[in-house]
């Protein structure tokens, strides 16, 4: 049903009802927000980030075809201009972490932290967040792309291949590498301690 409204949605922009573009942005919104989330190092690059993201939607709305759901053609636009976006500002690094961008990390069962003590699990895990955010900082941008979509997106090999446009085998082989490459840095960092 979504689907049908959104490709009327697409057709009514496309003959220039601007309202129509405005009930397509405030629908998806939140799930562009929140992938942009993972690529953005602060609030106001999200912000900017997300604002590029409906930019290259709303100028690229002529070339939806709906043979596939909307949505799918909104994320992988909103993937690629998240590329894009880490290719650009490579070399720019910010220390902070807000603890509203760490994701949760699951600690329950494995005898790590008694339920008394919750600064010291959430001190672990601003750790642990900040080690996982220095090794993405050394990958390249389509090793961090591959290594956000599969580990911290949790996306299948498949979806990341048609979010990305890369080959599954292409996929795999960059995640392989990703990994392998933040493993070494890793180590190299456990030596020098």
């Amino acid at each position: 049903m979504q689907e049908r409204e959104d490709g009327e949605l697409v057709k009514q922009v496309l003959a220039g009802d601007d309202a129509a573009y405005a009930v397509l942005v405030g629908r998806y919104r939140a799930r562009v927000f929140s992938s942009a989330s993972r690529y953005a190092r602060n609030h106001a690059e999200l912000e900017d980030l997300t604002q590029d993201i409906f930019i290259r939607i709303w100028k690229g709305l002529k070339t939806y075809r709906a043979d596939a759901p909307f949505e799918h053609w909104l994320m992988t636009v909103t993937v690629r201009t998240c590329y894009d976006f880490l290719r650009k500002h490579r070399k720019r690094r910010e220390r902070e972490v807000l603890v509203e961008e760490m994701p949760s990390v699951s600690m329950a069962g494995d005898g790590m932290f008694s339920e008394d003590a919750p600064e010291e699990r959430l001190r672990r895990q601003r750790e642990a967040w900040e080690v996982v955010k220095m090794l993405m900082e050394k990958l390249n941008a389509k090793e961090r792309l591959v290594i956000t979509l599969m580990e911290l997106e949790e996306k299948s090999v498949k979806e990341t291949a048609q979010l990305t446009g890369w080959s599954e085998s292409n996929v795999k082989v960059r995640a392989f590498r990703a990994r392998k490459k933040m493993r070494a840095i890793f180590a190299a960092q456990q030596q020098e301690i």
